[in-house]
C-alpha cells in the first residue's frame, strides 16, 4: 500500500469515527490527490482551525479558487460548520477531510469529476 493510500484510509477513518460520515472513497481519493504534496507535510496536511488566517486561506484558495464559489459570509459559516462536525477539540483536522466535507456541503463533487 502506498503512502497516499495509507493517508486516504486514515482520512476515511476520521470521516467515519470523528465526523459520523460514510465517505465516498472515489471522491475522497480525488480530493486527497487535489491537495498535492501538502498531504505529506505535517504542518500543511492539517488545518489550524483556531487561526483566522488559516480559515481565510481555506476560504480563498479552496472554496473560491478551486470550487469556484462566490465570496460571502456563507463560506465562513460552512467552514465553521465543518470544523464543528470534525470537532473543535480535535487537534489534527486533516486538510483533505475538511476539503472533502466542504465539497459535499456545497454539492461541488463535479469539480472532481
Amino acid at each position: 500500500m502506498s503512502k497516499r493510500d495509507e493517508l486516504i484510509e486514515k482520512y476515511a477513518g476520521d470521516l467515519r469515527t470523528k465526523c459520523g460520515v460514510e465517505p465516498d472513497m472515489d471522491l475522497l481519493t480525488k480530493v486527497t490527490i487535489g491537495c498535492g504534496p501538502a498531504i505529506y507535510n505535517d504542518d500543511a496536511s492539517t488545518v489550524a482551525a483556531g487561526q483566522e488566517s488559516e480559515l481565510e486561506t481555506v476560504k480563498n484558495n479552496f472554496l473560491v479558487k478551486k470550487l469556484g464559489l462566490s465570496d460571502g459570509p456563507e463560506l465562513m459559516d460552512a467552514i465553521n460548520s465543518v470544523i464543528e462536525t470534525y470537532g473543535r477539540s480535535e487537534r489534527n483536522k486533516y486538510r483533505a477531510v475538511v476539503y472533502y466535507l466542504l465539497t459535499k456541503h456545497f454539492g461541488k463533487e463535479s469539480v472532481y469529476g
